[in-house]
C-alpha cells in the first residue's frame, strides 16, 4: 500500500530527481503547501503572500523504500540550519518543512531531528520544521521534473545556487546529485 511524504527544501525543481527513480518511488511531484490560499500560481507563491513554501509530495512504497529513509536523503538534499530559504532562494516560500502524514512519520521526523542536531555535523541549530501536512497544490506543468525538460539549466542553478557544493562539503559520497 502507497504513502505520501511531503518534504519543503527550496527550489522544488532541486528536490525532485534525487528521489524520483528510486527503487519504490511511485512518483514525484512538485507543488506548494502550508498556505491558505487554494490552487497558488507559481507567481502567488513567489509574491510571499500565500503562505505556502515550494514542496515536492512523493507516493512511495514503504515496503521497498521506508520513510525514514526518505527521511535521511531528505536532510542530505539541503542546508538544514537555514531558517530563511535555501542558498539563492530567499524568503518564506522557500523554507523548509517536513510535512507529516501520520502520527509515525511525525516520530520517525522528530527522532532524525533530533538525532541530526545531535551529530554535531552541523554548529548550529536544525531549523527544519515538522508540521502537519495540509493540502498540496500541484505546480505548473513546466514546473515537473524539470531536471528532464531543461538539464542543462537545471545543472547550472543545481551547481551555481551552492546546492551541490555544500551536499559535497556536508554529506561527502553519502548524497546523491
Amino acid at each position: 500500500m502507497s504513502e505520501r511524504a511531503t518534504f519543503a527544501g527550496g527550489c522544488f525543481w532541486c528536490m525532485v530527481k534525487p528521489f524520483d527513480e528510486l527503487p519504490g518511488i511511485e512518483s514525484v511531484v512538485s507543488g506548494y503547501t502550508g498556505g491558505h490560499v487554494e490552487n497558488p500560481t507559481y507567481e502567488q507563491v513567489c509574491s510571499e503572500t500565500t503562505g505556502h513554501l515550494e514542496a515536492v509530495q512523493i507516493t512511495f512504497n514503504p515496503d521497498v523504500f521506508p520513510y525514514e529513509k526518505l527521511v535521511e536523503l531528505y536532510w542530505k538534499l539541503i542546508d538544514p540550519t537555514d531558517a530563511g530559504g535555501q542558498f539563492y532562494d530567499r524568503g518564506e516560500s522557500y523554507t523548509t518543512a517536513i510535512f507529516y502524514h501520520s502520527e509515525e512519520q511525525r516520530e520517525i521526523a522528530e527522532r532524525s531531528k533530533e538525532a541530526l542536531q545531535a551529530s554535531g555535523k552541523f554548529n548550529t541549530p536544525i531549523a527544519v520544521k515538522i508540521i502537519p501536512a495540509k493540502p498540496f497544490y500541484e505546480a505548473e506543468t513546466y514546473h515537473q521534473h524539470y531536471y528532464k525538460k531543461n538539464p542543462a539549466h537545471y545543472e547550472r542553478y543545481a551547481f551555481g545556487s551552492g546546492r551541490v557544493a555544500f551536499r559535497e562539503r556536508h554529506w561527502g559520497d553519502e548524497h546523491e546529485k
